[in-house]
């Protein structure tokens, strides 16, 4: 973290900020209030040029688990809380209903953004799923599917210890199921580094992230679990805004075909 500097906004200082770790390095650039209660992110935007195409640049991407076509037209970018009943519902309506409808045509992501203060457990099942990424994709998917699908059970057990041990329960049994390395594997989770949850969690807020899900289609923002046939409107119309017809969709319970 770099010390302020003065900048041309009225009650504002420049704070510049680079996160680095082994995998990755950014520079994030901030206005701070001098009362110190408000941050915002600066984003430097040529109006010549698509301002959502632009907002997805300053999305970071690189290493984030990915499920559809890396080439597709389309990205979605979900900011996820492993506790949050209302990612629950938009993890069930995305995996596998809309990721089989629209296979080839959009790529999904999701990025860490745990609502600590409602949701104790969340930044634990982040820093385990992420020490399943560093070794294997699936291993991460597999995991976040039975998370999100049984937030119950650990929520039930009421006590965090209980719940941050059951949750690495269930990341090491990833360990023999995709051939993983066991001892970098529990090295990682008994580690409990948040260094990259907390960058994502930056980002979030940067882009004006308060609550989970939001996903970003193409850079325009959806916020939370939304019908699936306003999940569907939003990515059909950024396929056709990219010149690629969307699938035919079949109809569903309170919704249009």
């Amino acid at each position: 973290m770099n010390p302020l500097q003065p900048s041309d906004i009225p009650g504002y200082d420049t704070l510049n900020v680079t996160f680095d770790d082994p995998q990755n390095r950014r520079d994030f650039e901030f206005l701070l209030a001098r009362d110190h209660k408000t941050l915002l992110r600066i984003f430097h935007i040529d109006m010549n040029k698509d301002p959502y195409a632009e907002m997805m640049k300053s999305i970071d991407v690189n290493g984030r688990p990915t499920r559809g076509a890396k080439d597709a037209k389309v990205v979605a970018v979900t900011y996820d809380d492993f506790q949050c009943p209302f990612c629950s519902r938009m993890h069930a309506t995305l995996f596998p209903t809309l990721l089989q409808e629209y296979g080839d045509r959009v790529l999904f992501i999701y990025k860490d953004f745990p609502l600590e203060d409602n949701h104790p457990w969340a930044l634990h099942a982040a820093i385990d799923a992420n020490c399943l990424l560093a070794q294997n994709v699936d291993a991460y998917w597999d995991f976040s599917d039975a998370i999100h699908s049984n937030q119950k059970e650990f929520n039930d057990m009421k006590v965090l210890a209980t719940q941050a041990a059951a949750l690495d329960k269930a990341a090491a049994a990833r360990g023999p199921k995709f051939h993983l390395d066991a001892t970098k594997l529990q090295a990682c989770i008994k580690a409990q580094s948040d260094k990259a949850v907390r960058a994502s969690q930056l980002e979030g807020q940067a882009l004006g992230v308060t609550a989970t899900p939001e996903t970003f289609v193409n850079g325009r923002k959806i916020d939370g679990a939304l019908p699936i046939d306003d999940i569907r409107a939003a990515l059909d119309n950024a396929l056709r805004d990219a010149g690629v017809a969307p699938p035919e969709h079949k109809a569903t319970a309170g919704g249009a075909k």
